[in-house]
């Protein structure tokens, strides 16, 4: 199958709403010849998203808010008690404290919106570049949204409702659901394969309680890989990494699959799991795990389990486009570090501040990893392994995605 190269709480169903108020638009020629590449860096704590350059010095180009709604937010949430409940809960659990006002976020096609999930007022929303504005609002299902994923065309993507165990799947440029499936116990990433008739869901289970024991692994829920048909949402596998852990011998890894990318033939998925400080080969056709990568630990950084924020004691993963080079974002051992995919050497660990995302530069040429504990991004040249630029943006950077905005933009008109 072939497959996509790069790149909490209790579930309670509730229904679905869905408000459009901005017709959709069509990008013509003209419109999509007078687009930048930018980098989208969204910054989960203060509700902004940084646009910065995709490549080179990363210079940043201007600042979206992304909850221009926020009153009007927080009045349905403190007058309903559940929604307040489970708001608090956010802040307080995968929160760390803050409310998290920014997931995940994608561009449309024609450069003129950026579709964002917002965990904690559970939904997404397009916002038009050019004014600040939403154009469309869509509700998830439950009380949280999460990772997204755009298809290769552009056109649809696919947000994890996570207390939901649900994804949608909606129309980029209205937000109309044009499908949804269920998955594990909280989704996490979403995958679209490259010719986008397949999505891969990777549901990482409950990674907010202290039962971190690997003896009470069980606790964590059911964690699995979804994979679904991408045009009638039908699931046509499921992959269990718990099997193919326990089969080399390592019962007491946790096998919730955190951050994960293909190799350019589509054959092997590398990925990150919790607690653990490296990343695992999987090969599709054989259906095993081929090779286990340990790095480096801080000597700084304890062993104990419940010390590590959401379980992840690594979390972020991309690869240079030639598929020679991973780049890992060690994020509780706080650095960064190029890997060798054929011999999976490590080259120089690179010092960052709990890095929690890692991309690749519009150029191909840098890994981009966002310092969620320094508050700004960084780019790692895949060729040396050496940091070669790093720019401040907003409050706990997260997720960094490649995108499109106008030639001349420069942020929204006040």
């Amino acid at each position: 199958m072939p497959v996509l190269n790069p790149r909490h709480l209790c579930a309670m169903a509730a229904a679905v709403v869905l408000t459009v108020t901005a017709p959709a638009t069509v990008a013509s020629a003209a419109d999509t010849a007078a687009l930048r590449e930018v980098l989208f860096v969204g910054n989960n704590w203060d509700g902004t998203a940084d646009v910065i350059k995709s490549s080179g010095d990363l210079a940043k180009i201007g600042r979206i808010n992304v909850v221009p709604d926020k009153d009007a937010r927080m009045a349905e949430i403190n007058a309903d008690p559940i929604k307040w409940i489970y708001f608090m809960a956010i802040r307080n659990s995968v929160g760390e404290g803050h409310d998290q006002f920014v997931d995940d976020m994608y561009s449309t096609p024609d450069g003129r919106s950026v579709v964002v999930s917002r965990p904690s007022f559970a939904d997404v929303v397009s916002i038009d570049l050019a004014t600040g504005k939403i154009n469309w609002r869509f509700k998830v299902s439950g009380y949280r949204a999460d990772h997204m994923a755009v298809s290769p065309d552009g056109t649809r993507v696919a947000v994890s409702a996570s207390t939901a165990n649900t994804v949608h799947v909606l129309n980029i440029n209205t937000g109309q659901q044009l499908g949804s499936f269920a998955t594990g116990d909280k989704p996490h990433e979403n995958i679209f394969t490259r010719d986008g008739k397949y999505i891969w869901n990777m549901a990482i289970g409950d990674v907010n309680t202290d039962s971190d024991a690997p003896w009470l692994d069980w606790t964590k829920g059911d964690r699995h890989i979804t994979v679904v048909d991408a045009t009638t949402y039908k699931q046509v596998k499921t992959i269990d990494m718990r099997d193919k852990l326990n089969a080399i011998g390592l019962t007491d890894y946790s096998d919730a699959v955190r951050p994960a990318v293909f190799s350019p033939d589509e054959s092997k998925l590398y990925f990150q799991v919790s607690f653990f400080n490296g990343f695992f080969e999987y090969d599709l056709a054989t259906d095993k795990i081929t090779r286990t990568k340990t790095l480096p630990k801080n000597p700084a950084t304890s062993d104990d389990r419940t010390t590590m924020v959401n379980d992840s004691r690594h979390h972020g993963l991309s690869m240079s486009p030639d598929g020679s080079k991973l780049c890992v974002a060690g994020t509780m051992d706080d650095y960064a570090t190029v890997v060798n995919r054929t011999t999976l050497q490590e080259g120089p660990l690179v010092p960052a501040s709990k890095p929690y995302w890692a991309t690749v530069s519009g150029d191909g040429k840098s890994c981009v990893v966002s310092e969620s504990g320094a508050d700004q991004v960084t780019a790692i040249d895949f060729a040396t392994g050496q940091k070669t630029a790093s720019v401040p943006v907003g409050d706990h950077p997260q997720r960094v995605r490649l995108g499109h905005v106008a030639e001349n933009w420069a942020g929204p008109a006040s």
